[in-house]
């Protein structure tokens, strides 16, 4: 399954306040937080039942960069996930499910 969530970084986003006065760049947390938050709206899993088994932050988002937050699942259930902007590539990781206790 190849899904493809659009998001555009608001100009007025909170954490730029702080991060970093006069060259604002979005926080990885914020951006993997949007980036999971798309993926469990447009998948219905359940990511408090997964971790997060790696990511990768290469380049900054920006205010007003409009972002392509693009995943796959595979038949282990392992999510795939890459960010870009246009031809840039912000991010990228895996989401695995948690193995029972």
């Amino acid at each position: 399954m190849n899904k493809l969530t659009h998001w555009t970084v608001p100009l007025d986003h909170p954490a730029f306040a702080g991060h970093f006065p006069g060259t604002p760049i979005l926080p990885g947390v914020v951006l993997l937080d949007t980036a999971l938050q798309a993926i469990a709206d447009a998948t219905g899993v359940a990511l408090d039942c997964c971790e997060i088994s790696s990511v990768k932050f290469l380049s900054p988002a920006n205010p007003g960069d409009a972002l392509d937050i693009q995943h796959t699942i595979s038949d282990s259930g392992t999510i795939r996930f890459d960010i870009v902007a246009g031809t840039r590539k912000i991010a990228s990781g895996s989401i695995v499910p948690r193995s029972p206790a």
